[in-house]
């Protein structure tokens, strides 16, 4: 009868799992240098690319937004000549390279600001039709391309008019760190601006041209496959399951020239929220490449390191076929013996006494096979071998318990030993570059979105009419409608009383002089509250006043790979966080406040931002500080950005080998739970309670019926028991009517 499941399925699956993970350890563990570039440097540019695209998105947005914004504005307010409207438009926002005002009607051109847009792409597709006033790419007689973003000036006392505005598709005014370049691509592969690289004349020998010339190249190249990947759709470029960058990113590897391989990471322009909001950038087909010649890792292998893997492949598979052993031995054979003598017996051979094993739940179900042998032979009364043996009886779990032990010997040190490492783990310099570049191009977002939410403010405040409350409320309702940033907005006259207010509740806010536009306040709440303010023209003391929702800011900070992010003020005082934060608390590594306050002392033309490795306490901490600088309002209120991860965050060779060492013992301890787990509910469960059962068929039990559970050696034993039962109960009842026959026969007489 073919057996299904029992003992041998489970120490089979044991020994396999045990060669596969030997198998498995060998590789991973073993032979096999160090990637040339490290694979936390690869991500890393990938990261900056995308903090690239995140800043040229949100400058595009911004710009298109602010425009449609003014010509609302501008069709709702009193009327203003083509000449001012360009005259408060640059004062506002100066971001445009170039602005016009064209009549529609007549197409001529009533007013002009900054660089001269050419109007022939100008034509009925542009302004009518389902993509009408669509931002548009337009190539200039210079080469360069501008992109033209277009709003209607709808009013009632003049014909339409046409605001036009032109900026540039240049690289975002971001810190790219030394010898990093940028630059945006189109759909095609075409270079449409660069940034980082070096003017040809400005360099003193041939060799540092012809590197600069084996760069661009090699951008050129690495272009023509980022825009080729950037086709793809988010979802099917990405890894199963994978989130983070709504848009399509990687990194890819060039040549290499003097020892260092030219490593660029790309990323598509994406909105930050595809379902909720649509992004004019990311129409446009544009990618970010972020490209950094990184020196050249050593690639050959520690032998070291190869002895470590083979090693621990050999001890697991000694360790392994130790423990299989031990579950043949003390489980499986007495197991499959009492199987066959059950049989046996249950076939009606007796001349052999049952050959019992020497201990546990089988040497009871052996001693009582015996009895059971003895009382269907009629040579005695049961009393076997082993009746009545007292003392502890040691049962299958301690075989498994001993499995279990020699096969953690290898899984603990292997999972916890091997392959450790501590605070001397050597972090690429590069790393620490990238954590100080990608933090100060977090602070300049910041920077930017603070002068933006100011500049928004200074354009809305044109069209309050303080002696009309009523209309100036219903017009802060729409303003904060349109700016999510706001959680409130308020009119503030010069005796400081609230005039108008949409939102939440406002707090004081003083017009002395002395004070900055924007202010931070809340100190002993349970978050800060920041304010930005704007003079209302025409009447003195008058103030729009905007509350930033500190959750705006939060969402400036999240970027994967950076670890946690924070604002600090110059007490390093907390005012944001990426993850969670009790407003104005201490950061929480005694270095961190050090790094801010250098990061704050004026150097040449004002503070710069620092990246620095902390060791200590086994770890090592790459952390950075950026303090705020550039223009705008926001550049003078002393705040700083502050940035710091764990190393084993990254994917370095050293906390790769650690990580596949402690793989490899969960593996280990997995196979442990299942297959000695197997073990114990299969057979030794049920082979205790056969044992039991077994002991009461031979005390003389013959009244309970035996139903074999499994379809196993323990059910085949359990089978058995049941026919022995049965023959018993058929010698008794025959016993009993030759017994019972004479005495009937002499009373009839």
């Amino acid at each position: 009868m073919p057996l299904l499941g029992g003992i041998r399925p489970p120490i089979a699956v044991l020994c396999l799992l045990i060669v596969a993970l030997a198998g498995l350890t060998a590789k991973v563990l073993g032979p096999g240098g160090d990637p040339v570039v490290p694979q936390a440097v690869q991500t890393s540019q990938q990261h900056f690319a995308e903090d690239g695209a995140i800043a040229l998105r949100a400058s595009i947005d911004e710009r298109v937004t602010d425009l449609q914004r003014t010509a609302e504005a501008l069709n709702k307010g009193k009327r203003v000549e083509p000449e001012d409207i360009l005259s408060d438009l640059g004062k506002t926002y100066q971001k445009w390279t170039g602005t016009t005002v064209l009549d529609l009607e007549s197409g001529d051109v009533l007013a002009a600001r900054g660089e001269r847009i050419p109007l022939a792409w100008l034509d009925k597709d542009v302004l009518t039709g389902e993509h009408a006033l669509t931002p548009r790419m337009v190539r200039l007689e210079t080469g360069d391309v501008r992109l033209m973003t277009m709003a209607v000036l709808d009013r009632e006392d003049r014909p339409q008019q046409l605001l036009i505005a032109s900026n540039s598709l240049s690289v975002p005014a971001i810190n790219l760190g030394p010898f990093r370049s940028m630059a945006v691509v189109a759909r095609d592969g075409e270079v449409l601006a660069t940034e980082g690289f070096e003017q040809s004349e400005a360099l003193n020998s041939d060799q540092e041209r012809d590197e600069l010339t084996f760069l661009q190249k090699q951008m050129s190249r690495l272009s023509d496959q980022a825009a080729a990947r950037t086709e793809e759709h988010p979802v099917s470029a990405k890894e199963p399951g994978s989130r983070g960058y709504p848009g399509v990113s990687g990194a890819l590897l060039g040549d290499d020239y003097n020892g260092r391989i030219a490593t660029a990471g790309y990323a598509s322009l994406a909105s930050s929220d595809p379902e909720e909001k649509d992004s004019v950038a990311a129409g446009l087909g544009l990618t970010v490449v972020a490209m950094l010649p990184v020196v050249q890792q050593q690639g050959a292998a520690d032998t070291g390191r190869e002895l470590y893997g083979l090693i621990a492949a050999g001890a697991l598979i000694a360790v392994g076929l130790l423990a299989a052993a031990v579950l043949w031995a003390a489980v499986q054979r007495p197991l499959l013996r009492l199987f066959l003598e059950s049989r046996r017996l249950a076939r009606g051979d007796l001349t052999r006494p049952v050959s019992v094993p020497r201990w546990g739940e089988a040497a009871r179900i052996g001693d009582a096979l015996e009895r059971l042998r003895i009382q269907l032979n009629g040579s005695g009364d049961g009393e076997g071998p082993g009746a009545g043996r007292g003392g502890v009886r040691l049962g299958v779990r301690v075989p498994l318990a001993v499995t279990a032990v020699l096969l953690l010997l290898w899984c603990v040190p292997v999972g916890l030993l091997l392959n450790r490492t501590d605070d001397s783990v050597s972090v690429p310099a590069t790393m620490v570059n990238d954590q100080r570049d990608r933090t100060d191009l977090v602070a300049d977002r910041v920077r930017r979105a603070l002068n933006e939410a100011q500049a928004d403010l200074v354009s809305t405040s044109r069209l309050i009419d303080a002696d009309d409350p009523d209309a100036t409320g219903d017009l802060l309702e729409d303003a904060l409608r349109e700016h999510t940033r706001y959680q409130a907005l308020y009119v503030v006259d010069d005796a400081g009383e609230v005039v108008a207010r949409a939102g939440g509740g406002p707090h004081d806010w003083s017009d002395d002089k002395d004070l900055p536009l924007v202010r931070v306040s809340g100190k002993g709440g349970k978050k800060p509250v920041i304010q930005t303010g704007a003079p209302v023209p025409g009447d003195k003391g008058t103030t729009l006043v905007g509350e930033v929702r500190v959750e705006f800011l939060n969402s400036l900070l999240k970027r994967p790979g950076l670890g946690e992010v924070r604002i600090v003020n110059a007490d390093a005082d907390t005012l944001a966080a990426s993850d969670g934060f009790l407003a104005f608390e201490d950061l929480p590594n005694d270095a961190l406040p050090d790094l801010v306050r250098a990061g704050n002392v004026p150097v040449g033309a004002g503070p710069v931002e620092n990246g620095l490795l902390l060791r200590g306490g086994g770890d090592v901490t790459v952390a950075a500080a950026a303090p705020f600088s550039g223009g705008g309002v926001a550049s003078d209120l002393g705040w700083t950005v502050v940035s710091w991860q764990n190393a084993k965050h990254f994917q370095i060779a050293a906390y790769e080998r650690e990580d596949r060492s402690v793989l490899a013992g969960l593996l280990g301890l997995a196979a442990i739970v299942v297959c000695l787990g197997w073990v114990y509910l299969v057979v030794a469960r049920p082979l205790r309670d056969l044992a039991t059962s077994a002991e009461k068929l031979a005390d003389g039990d013959l009244k309970t019926v035996h139903f074999p559970r499994y379809q196993d050696e323990v059910g085949a034993v359990v089978r058995s028991l049941e026919l022995i039962r049965q023959q018993l109960q058929a010698r008794r009842q025959n016993q009993a009517r030759r017994s019972a026959g004479p005495r009937l026969g002499s009373g009839g007489r």
